[in-house]
């Protein structure tokens, strides 16, 4: 008995280890985006999302939640798939990229010519109450104009839940960026 002893520890050990540590990941969905942009000259309606920025509760990998008029929990167990500034400047651009035909966006540097946007974000998180909270400001740079506007959506989720709370916040996200979209489209 006292041989097989070791084996079944290491048998509990990897079993411990291969279970599920109970944490569950979240990514922002992408909106549908046209396989290919076409612009109808080169050099005219370029624009680079040059950064979106999050401060530092935001920026680590819980999903954050408000729990009263002051105070903030960053779960431990429903954590973002990749870091959430990542996350909101990839779907910025897809989003942007929809919203405007006939453009280039990109998180890349386009040129000399292009619109150059960068956004700080300072809320994107659930609240006691049932809403999702997407707010913060955006910076357009326009031939040699800066163009600052803040921004902040409200969204009521359909459903409790970690799943629920991260849809409705992308759709907050996506109706930012229509917003953004037809401001920009103003300006040009």
């Amino acid at each position: 008995m006292k041989k097989w002893l070791p084996l079944i520890a290491a048998l509990a050990l990897t079993a411990c280890s291969s279970s599920d540590d109970g944490k569950t990941y979240y990514q922002l969905p992408q909106s549908s985006v046209p396989a290919m942009q076409a612009v109808s000259q080169p050099g005219r309606h370029l624009l680079w999302v040059e950064q979106v920025a999050v401060p530092d509760y935001l920026a680590g990998n819980g999903v954050v939640y408000q729990t009263s008029d002051v105070q903030y929990v960053i779960a431990n167990s429903n954590l973002w798939a990749s870091p959430l500034d990542q996350q909101l400047r990839n779907t910025l651009v897809s989003n942007l990229s929809s919203a405007l035909p006939g453009w280039v966006v990109a998180s890349q540097p386009l040129g000399s010519d292009q619109d150059t946007l960068n956004v700080n974000v300072t809320g994107f998180h659930g609240r006691y109450d049932g809403k999702v909270i997407v707010s913060g400001e955006w910076l357009l740079k326009h031939e040699g104009q800066l163009i600052k506007r803040p921004f902040h959506v409200e969204l009521k989720q359909q459903t409790d839940g970690y799943d629920a709370m991260v849809k409705t916040l992308a759709q907050a996200w996506e109706q930012e960026a229509r917003s953004i979209a037809s401001q920009i489209s103003g300006i040009n």
